[in-house]
C-alpha cells in the first residue's frame, strides 16, 4: 500500500511512521496543504489511500480534499480532525472524504480504519469492461439498473455512473440488492462500514448526498428517502 499522510504535527507523523513501518506500507508525509496537493498531483495514480488532517497551514483540509477529488474522484480519503462538531465532520464527508477519525486517536484504530477502507477500494483497480448484451457479467440486475461487483461498474439505463468511491459503490450495492426494501441509517452503518459509528447517522446522509449527485448525472434518481425511516432503492420510475 502506498499511503500519503497529510499532518502538520510532526510528533503525530513520527509516531504513525513507526506503525506504518510495521505494516510495510510505503508512506509519504506532507506537512501543509499546498505540499500535500503538489505531492499528490506528482503521482496521482500511484496513491492507494490518503489520511488528511483538517487543520493545516497554507491550505486547510477541506480545500485539499476538494483539490484531490478534482484530480482523483475515487482515491480513498480519511479525514483527521481535532474538531468534534457535527458541521465539520459532515462538511468533510461532503467535500470528498470517505471516512473521518476524531483526534486524539489510537494509532491502532487509525490502522484498522485504513485497512478497512483499503480492502473495499482494492477492486477499483480492476480494468473496466464495456457493457454488453450478456447480463451474466452483472450480479445485480433490475429493470433499469446493472451492477458488476468484479469491475465495480454501475449502469443506469446502460449509462455508466462514473467516479463512485468505494463507500458509495458499497452503499448503492447494499440498497440495490434488495429493491424497495427500506434500510434504516443504523442498518446501513452496520452493513456498509466495517466498524461501529456509535449512532453517527450523519455519515450515511453525507454519502447518500454525494451518491445521488453522481446518479443524477446519468438519469433519474433511484435512491429514495423514506422519511423518518431511512433509504431504499427503487428504479421503477427510471425508464428512459
Amino acid at each position: 500500500m502506498k499511503l500519503l499522510m497529510v499532518e502538520d504535527n510532526k510528533s503525530v507523523s513520527e509516531m504513525m511512521a513507526m506503525f506504518f513501518k510495521k505494516e510495510n506500507w510505503d508512506t509519504h508525509f506532507a506537512y501543509d496543504g499546498e505540499e500535500a496537493v503538489e505531492v499528490f498531483k506528482s503521482a496521482a495514480d500511484e496513491w492507494d489511500i490518503v489520511t488528511l488532517d483538517l487543520n493545516l497551514p497554507k491550505m486547510d483540509g477541506m480545500q485539499v480534499a476538494a483539490e484531490l477529488r478534482r484530480v482523483s474522484p475515487t482515491v480513498p480519503i480519511i479525514m483527521l480532525t481535532a474538531r468534534d462538531s457535527e458541521s465539520d465532520q459532515v462538511l468533510g464527508l461532503e467535500m470528498g472524504a470517505d471516512d473521518y477519525v476524531t483526534k486524539p486517536f489510537s494509532p491502532i484504530t487509525l490502522i484498522a480504519r485504513i485497512k478497512a477502507l483499503y480492502r473495499r477500494s482494492e477492486l477499483n483497480t480492476i480494468g473496466s469492461e464495456s457493457v454488453s448484451d450478456d447480463d451474466s457479467q452483472f450480479d445485480v440486475i433490475t429493470d433499469h439498473f446493472k451492477l458488476n461487483s468484479k469491475t465495480r461498474e454501475v449502469y443506469l439505463n446502460d449509462q455508466l455512473i462514473e467516479d463512485l468511491t468505494p463507500k458509495e459503490f458499497d452503499l448503492l450495492k447494499t440498497l440495490a440488492q434488495k429493491p424497495r426494501q427500506v434500510f434504516s441509517r443504523e442498518q446501513l452503518l452496520q452493513l456498509v462500514w466495517d466498524y461501529e459509528y456509535y449512532g453517527d447517522e450523519r455519515t450515511v446522509d453525507a454519502h447518500i448526498k454525494k451518491l445521488r449527485q453522481k446518479i443524477e448525472k446519468v438519469g433519474p434518481q433511484v435512491v429514495q428517502t423514506v422519511w423518518g425511516v431511512g433509504y431504499k432503492f427503487d428504479d421503477s420510475g427510471a425508464a428512459k
